[in-house]
C-alpha cells in the first residue's frame, strides 16, 4: 500500500510556506490505518524494549495502537498542566515556534527501553525535548518511529545518534 497517497497536503496550514500534512485522511481509511501500525510493527520486530512514548498529539494517536499491538505500555508526553501528577519539562523549537514537553517523573524507571512514536519528523525539535525527558528520567531510548519524514528539513540529522524508522518521506 502507497501511505503517501492517504495523505491530504494542505498549503500555507498553519503558516504561509507551509504545506501541513494532514494524516487524518490516513486515520479514517481502516486499512490504511492498520496498514500503517503493522509497518511499525514490522520497523521494531528486532527491538527489546518496554514502553512506547508519544509526544502530544499525533504521537497519541499513532502510539497508543502500536503499544496496544506489541503488548507494551504506553505513555504520554504532553503540553504543560495536561499531566494530573509530578512532572518534568523540556522547552524546544518548532520550525514555526517553540513549545514545551511535560512528563510524568515517575512515567519510566532507570533502565527501561522505550521506543518513540510520533506523525512526523520536521526539524526533531519535538523528539529531542521528548528524548531529553526520556534520558532524564534514566530510560533508554532504542528507537524512534514515525509516520511521516520531511527530509528537506533535515530533522534526522539531529538524531543521528538514535535509530530513526519512517514509513513515507517528503
Amino acid at each position: 500500500m502507497d501511505l503517501k497517497e492517504k495523505i491530504r497536503v494542505i498549503p500555507d496550514f498553519p503558516e504561509k510556506g507551509i504545506r501541513f500534512k494532514d494524516i487524518t485522511t490516513l486515520l479514517k481509511d481502516g486499512d490504511a490505518f492498520k496498514y500503517t501500525i503493522d509497518q511499525f510493527q514490522k520497523e521494531l520486530q528486532d527491538k527489546d524494549f518496554d514502553l512506547v512514548i508519544g509526544p502530544e498529539s499525533r504521537g497519541f494517536i499513532v502510539g497508543t495502537p502500536l503499544a496496544f499491538a506489541m503488548n507494551k505500555g504506553f505513555i504520554p508526553v504532553r503540553k504543560p498542566g495536561k499531566l494530573p501528577s509530578e512532572t518534568i519539562r523540556s522547552e524546544y523549537k518548532l520550525e514555526y515556534g517553540s513549545d514545551v514537553l511535560e512528563i510524568h517523573k515517575d512515567a519510566i524507571t532507570p533502565g527501561q527501553k522505550v521506543v518513540i512514536a510520533d506523525d512526523l519528523l520536521a526539524t526533531g525539535g519535538t523528539i529531542l525535548s521528548t528524548i531529553k525527558l526520556v534520558e532524564d528520567l534514566g530510560g533508554v531510548v532504542v528507537g524512534i518511529v514515525f509516520l511521516i519524514e520531511l527530509t528537506y528539513l533535515n530533522g534526522r540529522e539531529s538524531l543521528k545518534n538514535y535509530d530513526v524508522r519512517s514509513l513515507i518521506k517528503y
